[in-house]
């Protein structure tokens, strides 16, 4: 179909991708429409097929046409169905055992017989997927290859590299690992918060508040201070006598606020789920519910919280942070970000100009419990000199001990505690941005999480949890006494999510009202340079910006905002960029079967974030705006033409370039509608 006239190819049925939309207007139409303004040379031209009377749906192979996405699948495999297929991968040749794996030795492995893994070499070597082109990340740096026969780059292998302690890179490289004597004490439910509970303690927020309220409205009746409505819809954590601490509450928490069924109340919330039954070592299900809280309290806590909190000593309480600083001032902070910004990715922006990192938000629940999944996502590469983990909670026990824990088995700068998740299983359970309509649990969760650690304590917020209901600004100036040394804004509510650009003049109004010993940083469609300047101009009082989904789509966001220029970055740098992460990914995952399988999931869920990004040179207007939906368009050669599919057979194909063919049967669908739009986004 060389041709794109109807009386060469017959009844023709139109198909609209934005490309023919673009060629008829002009840029400055098409940014109003917040479509990319691509040099019209470089327009794809529409795709057409003949419209036969039989059947509309038969395909016409065209030039034109995307590949089929034979690729996507949106079935979910079960847990059970899961373990079921890892158990059967056990147990066959290719599950062979890691130990033997390492050097060829069947004798290494110290369970023998008994190991659920194969111990079959030459069975495993006949099975084994042929090796992937290109050199094993560990001989790169001439380090010992901890995988052995089971990496698949096994022909790079030189003699005598299995030699010394194969765990040694990593060890070295990589912090913030949780122990096995920790992890079983969190399985049993063993493990003591002596500084975490001395600081509930002192704060009055050792039991449920409800049940407190409860039983000191029962002997002195309904005496509340100030303005602070004590409901359960609030959150209100503290007895009606501290009024001290009371901070004004407005009315329409109550009225605005998610229904109680939506946000289980402290008296219903299951106390195995919220608390991970850590508490359960120290008393009984009446001690923990009742006033009584402190009768499981240590011995030595107590002291302690009676030392450090007396009531003659009020510098404790009027200078908590003292020691707890950490300067974000004209930093480039790369933001949390979920499931893409995994330590390989932060490796990878790291090494293109961003001065912080910061780890996937973790559950708190999940750590008290020792999953080892949501442990991962706190490690740290020596590289990240800057760097801090995200924590999400919805009650101030949960919070406190999770960041004594932390604390005591990792290495970081500051701890965030994430405010502003609008994902719903996060806000069902009264976390994220569920918080934000229950002030006096934020304050309770900041006091005690800040108090319990030296680590310096940082927020993130969105505006608000309803559109047009904002609410930071009557909290920043308190935020800093509660504890924390910054606080990161989103410009968007929880109910906005990602529709419209981010309110920045209300991230300027909050950041003019917070005092001086509270940093302030923006966050929200931070672009390039251009943007990064805008708002550092507009508002002097904000200590910095975090960039968030500008990162995905182009990491090199942070070289341009250091250099000051835009980036008109060819395909081949890109993909040298690709390469980057799939080493770290392998030396992160591992170089065996499993870990490259890995390493090209986490690949594909960030390639579908940069095909959304258009290249300086195809725009007729720049910088590109982070909602400007690219039409379909040609690039300058053909990788940058495969680069710019929104297609996952395509991001596969990109995959395959890097870590070889996928395995039989793979599907993919992002887990993230990473390359989606709202039509909020587009008039």
């Amino acid at each position: 179909m060389g041709d794109d006239s109807p009386a060469e190819t017959g009844p023709v049925l139109e198909v609209s991708n934005g490309a023919a939309a673009a060629a008829e207007k002009t840029p400055e139409e098409l940014v109003a429409k917040s479509i990319a303004p691509v040099k019209k040379q470089f327009l794809r031209p529409p795709p057409v097929r003949p419209c036969c009377p039989k059947n509309h749906n038969d395909e016409v192979s065209d030039g034109n046409a995307k590949p089929a996405q034979s690729n996507v699948v949106k079935e979910k495999k079960s847990k059970r169905q899961l373990k079921r297929e890892r158990r059967q991968a056990q147990k066959s040749p290719l599950g062979i055992c890691p130990e033997v794996a390492k050097k060829g030795d069947v004798t290494r492995c110290p369970y023998n017989d008994n190991c659920r893994y194969s111990h079959d070499i030459e069975a495993y070597k006949t099975q084994k997927p042929e090796d992937i082109e290109g050199e094993c990340p560990f001989m790169a740096v001439q380090e010992p290859c901890p995988y052995g026969l089971a990496c698949r780059f096994l022909g790079t292998h030189k003699d005598g590299v299995a030699d010394g302690d194969v765990n040694a890179r990593r060890r070295s490289s990589e912090m913030n690992g949780l122990s096995k004597n920790v992890q079983k004490l969190l399985w049993k439910n063993k493990m003591k918060f002596t500084k975490a509970d001395a600081k509930l303690k002192a704060l009055g927020l050792m039991g449920h508040a409800n049940s407190k309220i409860i039983a000191m409205l029962k002997e002195n009746g309904p005496v509340v201070s100030k303005t602070c409505q004590v409901t359960d819809e609030n959150g209100c954590s503290e007895l009606p006598n501290n009024t001290d601490d009371k901070v004004e509450l407005s009315t329409e928490i109550k009225e605005d606020g998610p229904a109680d069924e939506t946000f289980p109340s402290d008296e219903s919330r299951p106390a195995k789920k919220a608390r991970s039954g850590i508490e359960e070592e120290f008393g009984s299900g009446e001690a923990d519910d009742g006033v009584d809280g402190q009768t499981y309290m240590q011995p030595e806590a107590e002291a302690a919280a009676n030392i450090e909190f007396s009531e003659n000593d009020k510098s404790l309480k009027t200078h908590p942070r003292e020691k707890k600083l950490i300067d974000f001032r004209e930093k480039l902070y790369l933001a949390p970000l979920t499931t893409v910004g995994n330590l390989p990715f932060r490796r990878v922006c790291k090494g293109l100009g961003a001065d912080i990192t910061c780890g996937e938000m973790a559950m708190c629940t999940n750590l008290l419990q020792g999953q080892a999944s949501e442990w991962a996502l706190l490690r740290r590469h020596s590289s990240e000199d800057m760097f801090g983990v995200q924590i999400c909670g919805a009650y101030p026990d949960t919070l406190a001990r999770t960041v004594e824990l932390i604390e005591q088995e990792c290495t970081v700068d500051f701890i965030d505690i994430n405010m502003g998740c609008p994902i719903d299983i996060v806000v069902n359970k009264g976390a994220g941005s569920a918080l934000l309509t229950k002030p006096m649990r934020m304050k309770g969760i900041v006091q005690a999480a800040s108090g319990t650690v030296d680590i310096a304590m940082t927020i993130k917020v969105r505006t608000a949890y309803f559109e047009g209901k904002n609410r930071i600004n009557s909290l920043i100036a308190d935020m800093g006494n509660w504890g924390a040394s910054a606080v990161t804004i989103h410009g968007r509510s929880r109910q906005q999510r990602y529709s419209k650009l981010a309110d920045w003049e209300y991230v300027y109004q909050c950041a003019r009202k917070a005092p001086d010993s509270l940093q302030v940083l923006g966050n929200g469609d931070i672009f390039s340079y251009v943007d990064w300047n805008k708002h550092k101009a507009e508002c002097s009082e904000l200590s910095s910006c975090m960039i968030a989904r500008g990162a995905l789509i182009k990491p090199w966001v942070f070289t341009e905002i250091k250099e000051q220029r835009h980036w008109d970055i060819t395909s081949g740098e890109r993909f040298n960029i690709l390469k980057d992460y799939v080493r770290c990914g392998l030396e992160h995952w591992g170089s065996d079967t499993k870990g490259v399988e890995t390493t090209r999931r986490f690949l594909l869920e960030w390639l579908s974030y940069t095909c959304r990004y258009v290249p300086v040179g195809l725009l007729d207007v720049i910088p590109q705006r982070l909602n400007w939906r690219p039409p379909s368009y040609f690039g300058r050669d053909d990788l940058e033409t495969l680069m710019a599919s929104d297609s996952a057979a395509d991001w596969v194909r990109i995959s395959e370039m890097l870590l070889g063919k996928v395995p039989d049967g793979f599907t993919f669908a992002p887990k993230h509608k990473s390359n989606a739009y709202d039509r909020a986004e587009n008039g």
